[in-house]
């Protein structure tokens, strides 16, 4: 049955208005509670049970005091973690026995938007199936018609120190980091931790984008807007730049001469790195039907598989455990190390990469030109509805052209977002002026047919 609050990464919207109105907000607190895994619940009443964390825009505390209204009000107890990136909530979720972890963030999105991430007692996040039972449960909680009511909250700061002292501990101990550093963070939620962090490896990081206000998040800087990035790596001469998204589970990187670096760069370069070191059981790298092509080659060439899911790293982080997988992630910067995290986390992705080019002795320029990518157009179209494409003749038909005439040359990707009213054209080809071609047929007919 379709979703109609969660999307491919949690609740998503604007503050204050529907699904992130009070009443719903406080309702999906008290679905949570409602629908704790059986047998838990006894376990909740002795104690904080269930974790709440936020990146910095001005609506998160308000919003998670009425989540934990509703959780309280359901009879479960809230410890809150504060301002936390949303892989050290995933962390400390499994690691102190919590049933569940709210994160409160809408990523990359401006502050004005915000969002509600669910995790599950294992660090992971909720299956489409339990999904579906929350979502049900909010609606039944609305339909009670309940009076929306706030929890106060108070940070326990020493969360956010038990997930700095699990990010320093982890990867090689042996790894000597000469390197020299821009992090950018996006003024969101790891601008309290990446200096800590990068201190303790002893890299020689300058960190930019730090000073959040509630309103600046993703503002101009963060892993979508790297301008600023690029010219200070330029202007230092640092070794690499690495930006961060508001709530830092994604990672994208500069390299020495400003260059940019996506997610299929790093997943190659950390797919052989962890393959050199018998740590990539099955030699397998789990990414999306976004990755490029090239990186398929690229892997293939050293020997590595690569599987595709469905857009999200929820679906990669499934397909990881169903394949037994170590490494997966997004061309977008989400980056999961299976055997580190239960999501992806930038931080560890940033500690990885710093490992991989200390080990390689090269410039981040000269490893990602061994990644040759093929030319690829992402355009996005505003829609009235999301109607099913087999069920519009002209939709269908001119994607079936798009693909006979690419062939084996390239491939199409048509797909609505998971988080907003569009529709995503994607054609991936070895010839820049093919894929510009086919992208602008595309374009027209899907306008035409679905456009506002």
């Amino acid at each position: 049955m379709p979703k109609k609050l969660f999307g491919t990464d949690g609740i998503r919207g604007r503050a204050g208005q529907p699904p992130l109105d009070d009443g719903t907000v406080f309702a999906a607190g008290l679905a949570l509670a409602q629908t704790l895994p059986p047998g838990r619940r006894s376990e909740v009443l002795i104690g904080p049970k269930v974790l709440i964390g936020m990146d910095t825009r001005e609506s998160g505390l308000e919003l998670a005091e009425l989540l934990a209204g509703g959780l309280v009000h359901g009879g479960v107890a809230v410890k809150f973690a504060g301002v936390m990136p949303t892989a050290g909530l995933a962390y400390l979720t499994e690691k102190d026995g919590f049933v569940r972890g709210i994160m409160i963030s809408a990523s990359h999105n401006a502050f004005s938007d915000n969002g509600i991430k669910v995790f599950g007692p294992s660090g992971y996040k909720l299956p489409d199936k339990e999904e579906e039972r929350v979502e049900a449960a909010i609606f039944g909680a609305l339909s009670q018609d309940c009076r929306p009511r706030r929890s106060a909250l108070e940070a326990d700061e020493s969360l956010v120190r038990k997930y700095l002292d699990h990010l320093a501990s982890v990867g090689d101990p042996a790894a000597g980091f000469e390197t020299q550093l821009v992090v950018d963070c996006a003024n969101g939620a790891a601008s309290d931790l990446a200096a800590g962090l990068f201190k303790r490896l002893g890299v020689r990081a300058e960190i930019i984008a730090d000073q959040p206000n509630g309103r600046n998040i993703n503002l101009d800087c963060g892993s979508l807007y790297r301008e600023a990035l690029q010219q200070r790596v330029t202007e230092s001469g640092a070794d690499l730049g690495v930006a961060f998204d508001g709530d830092a589970d994604r990672a994208l990187f500069v390299d020495e001469k400003g260059n940019l670096i996506n997610g299929d760069v790093v997943l190659l370069l950390a797919g052989r790195h962890l393959a050199d070191r018998d740590r990539l059981p099955g030699r397998l790298v789990v990414t999306t039907v976004m990755a490029n092509m090239g990186l398929e080659k690229a892997l293939a060439k050293a020997g590595i598989r690569m599987s595709r899911t469905k857009v999200g790293d929820k679906y990669v982080l499934e397909e990881m455990l169903r394949s037994g997988a170590a490494l997966g992630g997004e061309q977008s910067g989400h980056i999961i190390f299976g055997d580190l995290a239960s999501t992806g986390d930038g931080l560890l992705t940033a500690r990885m990469m710093l490992e991989i080019l200390a080990a390689s002795g090269k410039p981040m320029s000269e490893l990602a030109s061994e990644l040759s990518v093929f030319p690829q157009v992402l355009k996005n179209i505003r829609v009235k509805e999301k109607a099913p494409f087999d069920e519009v003749p002209a939709l269908r038909d001119a994607v079936s052209a798009a693909e006979k005439d690419l062939g084996d040359r390239g491939r199409v990707l048509v797909r609505y977002s998971g988080t907003e009213p569009l529709v995503r054209i994607m054609v991936e080809a070895e010839e820049e002026g093919l894929v510009e071609r086919q992208v602008s047929r595309l374009a027209e007919v899907f306008q035409r047919e679905l456009g506002e």
